[in-house]
């Protein structure tokens, strides 16, 4: 089949260029998603899978380009998936972002804030301190591939290099490589997963067969040589456990706060480190917290955000769905001096009610960072805690999400049926050169 011409007028969710066939009577036509087209480019295409209303398919020609384009700093990024928007200038990704939190916000709700925030951003390269890296033996090129998927594959990349990581791991990537294929179980390793702490980097290595002694002897010389500590995965994230060497404490800081955060590396922690300082820093700005507060952390995880709120309020309760998360955060608090301003409970935040939010009291300030399912049922209970008790609704919430349509979602129940004001909603840029949406809301009752 022939490559077809198209201007595109807008990117989709995931950095596709959106443009539309036209039909024979010059009526717009079906949608077409380009992978590599910007919006204001005029491109040719060659589609790969085609539905009734809809075709996707990748850039094959460029025809005019937008001011917008620059060439990727990667020579892996025309195959690996792990980025989908290097060919756009970086104030431009973040603008676009932008655009689909207001687009998801006013569609699926009806809903505008009253001000957008500046984007919170920071660097766009290196930032990566949380990986998780596949690892493949070739047979029949007989070599050991470690990086992130193709594009459009279950294949793992031949990638040599990734400037989205630290440059001390980047540089790791053809070193991880010869160290598996030296291992004699170079076959029964699926993947690496990269944490990077503050004083030592961490990498658990899914193995799915006992390593021999020959095997823990490159190892240890391998972490000796980079500085890292390796952890052993047989099982579940439950199983991974210290290898070598076993005296090296994981952490990240708050500095602002004087808060300092153990973790282990399957543990949830922010991807870019610095940008959770500024996230923590703004959410905490935006609530607003006095000294007499009463604050309830929801999905609080380990603490990041229980922790500093803490330092500046009354008692902060912080809920999460993991009792082996709970007692983490308890542990946590404990060893930051703040035991007696926390307290920590397991519930399922996913089917929590009106007589639950009653149960656990009057909140002066909330802070909501729920997972990519969002926090429906919440909302609901926010909206019911508005027709049956309103004097028990928090003044102010701000809610952390990491994806746009179950945020605006929840906006439109929080705003249309709790009374709530969107006062402020911006972007984080949490993962640049991705389509990953990361934002935050404000949102306050009326005075």
């Amino acid at each position: 089949m022939p490559d077809t011409q198209i201007d595109i007028k807008s990117l989709d969710m995931d950095a596709r260029g959106v443009g539309h066939l036209v039909n024979e009577d010059g009526s717009q036509g079906k949608v077409v998603f380009v992978e590599g087209a910007l919006p204001g480019e005029t491109v040719s295409f060659l589609t790969f899978k085609k539905k009734k209303n809809w075709e996707a398919a990748r850039m094959t020609e460029l025809h005019h380009a937008t001011p917008m384009r620059v060439v990727p700093q990667c020579r892996h990024f025309d195959n690996c998936g792990g980025c989908s928007m290097q060919h756009l200038e970086p104030s431009a990704q973040v603008a676009m972002k932008q655009r689909v939190l207001e687009d998801n916000l006013w569609h699926i709700s009806k809903v505008k804030s009253e001000n957008i925030m500046r984007p919170i951003y920071g660097p766009t390269w290196g930032y990566r301190y949380r990986a998780r890296l596949s690892v493949r033996h070739v047979a029949r090129k007989d070599v050991v591939l470690v990086g992130f998927h193709e594009k459009r594959s279950g294949f793992v990349a031949d990638m040599s290099t990734c400037k989205i990581l630290p440059p001390h791991v980047d540089a790791m990537l053809l070193p991880l490589r010869a160290l598996i294929k030296a291992l004699s179980i170079y076959d029964q390793v699926p993947q690496i997963e990269v944490a990077v702490a503050e004083t030592v980097t961490a990498m658990v290595l899914r193995i799915m067969a006992p390593l021999s002694s020959a095997d823990e002897i490159l190892l240890k010389a391998f972490a000796d040589q980079w500085n890292i500590q390796w952890w052993l995965q047989s099982k579940g994230p439950e199983t991974a456990a210290p290898f070598y060497p076993q005296d090296k404490e994981l952490f990240y800081s708050l500095p602002e706060f004087n808060v300092k955060m153990p973790f282990k590396p399957v543990d949830f922690t922010q991807v870019n480190p610095m940008i959770n300082r500024v996230l923590v820093s703004t959410a905490l700005r935006l609530l607003d917290v006095q000294p007499h507060h009463r604050v309830a952390d929801l999905f609080c995880g380990l603490g990041n955000f229980t922790l500093p709120l803490a330092t500046l309020s009354a008692e902060v309760v912080g809920i999460e769905g993991s009792t082996s998360l709970s007692e983490r955060a308890r542990d946590n608090a404990l060893a930051n001096g703040l035991a007696g301003k926390t307290s920590f409970q397991t519930r399922n935040l996913f089917d929590v009610t009106v007589e639950d939010l009653v149960a656990l009291g009057k909140f002066d300030r909330m802070l909501i960072d729920p997972p990519r399912d969002g926090a429906h049922a919440l909302a609901l209970a926010l909206a019911g805690l508005a027709a049956s008790r309103p004097d028990m609704l928090p003044q102010r919430i701000v809610y952390v999400s990491c994806s746009p349509s179950t945020l605006a979602r929840d906006a439109g129940i929080l705003t249309h049926g709790a009374g709530y004001v969107l006062k402020k909603a911006g972007v984080v840029n949490m993962f640049p050169h991705t389509s990953h949406v990361e934002s935050m809301a404000l949102f306050e009752l009326p005075k």
